[in-house]
């Protein structure tokens, strides 16, 4: 289905996190009709402490890692006096702040799910709701976000101890009490960063052990004085000029991993999505924090590790990552494999041009406001002012951009999502002109 701009198709928002309340915005400027159907009971989705649908992994000290420099919408300014790396609380605030600005809430229908969606003739969509009601719609926006369906690994044995996923982890001190414990973190990413770091505090943990299957390149979050993330290269470097400039400077700020008693990584700097952490490498050079390799088994009371060690342990918290899944689709060729699931600008399915997935992407430096600029070509699409390429082209192009992103990454279903924030952009920009070509010749 194409749309010709002579009617105002009507579309349904799943999720009423950031990305699908900038969706919501942005549809809204174009008087676009939509529904946004969002199943807790208010806007945030993951930046929403203790949010009532489980689907945050907020926990109470959480700062985010990207830098408020990078991380605002384009027409909301974040506050002035916020600091570089906001708490959790303030973003979640600065989100209703948005929400009530632009006059949004009243148009999200708030403890409704999506339960299923039915694709119908004419690239229209069926939608059932958990009220047990069915609505039609001319296009689908998934909102529903990557970060809530935890991913637990399996090992041989068993461990009689408390475990917990990072996904629901909340503080020091509850459900669970990990003072005067032997804690493992297992997992080399920001939460396992930023959680290790803060249960190795004393009088917290009384050990704390890190279980990482390889080593990764840990960054830091200030360079040179500034955030890190506010650095840029000039527009018109190449991207492979670009990385070998920054592994240079990564190397020279922090130096090399194993310097630091890590695991030496198999890998440059850049060629994995960096975990970033202001604390975690002086915790290490402390004592703070024990590297331990791989795990082998689970043993008991312990855990026995790929170098033969064994180490006692009272509680783990595995900090390995999520699933992407979308409950509300059952067609196979909307059933991600591994975190595999290749769109035309992390978008779109080639044939399925009125269903648009929103904020399902990796992208360096921040997702906040990556939705914001996918907007733009939904947007664009539903008034007709853009028409996508023929199928082929889409997945000859989604084949390039999957290279360009991925290429220089070593696989893992941490980064078969991953881009790179500033090009993704600038190419989705040429992308949105060409299609108004491609939409002004059909017309």
């Amino acid at each position: 289905m194409a749309f010709d701009g002579s009617s105002k198709p009507k579309t349904c928002i799943i999720g009423a996190g950031c990305s699908g309340f900038t969706m919501a915005k942005r549809l809204k400027d174009h008087g676009l009709p939509y529904d946004c159907f969002e199943m807790s009971d208010d806007i945030g989705g993951n930046w929403y402490y203790k949010n009532p649908n489980g689907t945050s992994s907020c926990y109470q000290s959480l700062h985010i890692d990207t830098s408020k420099w990078r991380l605002a919408f384009e027409d909301y300014p974040v506050p002035e006096d916020w600091p570089d790396f906001p708490h959790h609380a303030q973003l979640l605030q600065y989100f209703h702040d948005y929400v009530d600005h632009f006059g949004l809430r009243e148009t999200i229908t708030f403890g409704t799910a999506v339960t299923d969606c039915e694709s119908l003739t004419g690239g229209r969509w069926k939608v059932t709701l958990s009220t047990g009601e069915a609505r039609e719609y001319d296009a689908l926006v998934v909102a529903n976000g990557h970060h809530w369906d935890a991913r637990m690994p399996s090992y041989p044995g068993h461990f009689d101890g408390y475990q917990v996923h990072s996904h629901h982890y909340r503080d020091p001190f509850e459900p669970y009490d990990f003072r005067g414990r032997n804690v493992m973190i297992v997992g080399a990413g920001n939460s396992a960063m930023d959680i290790s770091s803060e249960l190795s505090q004393r009088p917290i943990a009384d050990k704390l052990f890190i279980s990482m299957r390889r080593g990764v390149w840990v960054l830091p979050k200030y360079i040179d004085g500034r955030p890190a993330d506010k650095a840029a290269l000039p527009a018109w470097m190449p991207a492979k000029l670009g990385r070998k400039l920054a592994r240079a400077k990564i190397k020279k700020t922090i130096g090399m991993m194993e310097d630091y008693g890590l695991p030496k990584p198999d890998h440059e700097p850049l060629d994995g999505h960096p975990s970033v952490s202001g604390e975690f490498l002086t915790r290490v050079g402390c004592g703070d924090i024990c590297p331990k390799p791989g795990i082998e088994r689970l043993d008991g009371d312990g855990v026995v590790f790929t170098d033969g060690s064994r180490e006692q342990v009272d509680a783990i918290v595995w900090a390995t990552g999520y699933n992407v899944t979308f409950p509300f689709l059952k067609q196979a060729d909307l059933t991600p494999q591994e975190n595999t699931f290749p769109l035309f600008k992390r978008m779109v399915k080639p044939g399925r041009e009125t269903l648009f997935f929103l904020g399902l992407a990796q992208p360096l430096p921040t997702l906040v406001n990556f939705a914001e600029q996918q907007s733009k070509l939904v947007a664009a699409a539903l008034t007709g002012a853009y028409a996508f390429p023929d199928a082929a082209e889409m997945e000859r192009v989604t084949m390039a951009d999957e290279a360009e992103h991925l290429g220089h990454f070593y696989d893992s279903p941490r980064h078969r999502m991953q881009v790179d924030f500033g090009v993704y952009v600038a190419d989705l920009l040429k992308e949105i002109k060409r299609g108004e070509k491609r939409a002004s010749v059909v017309a």
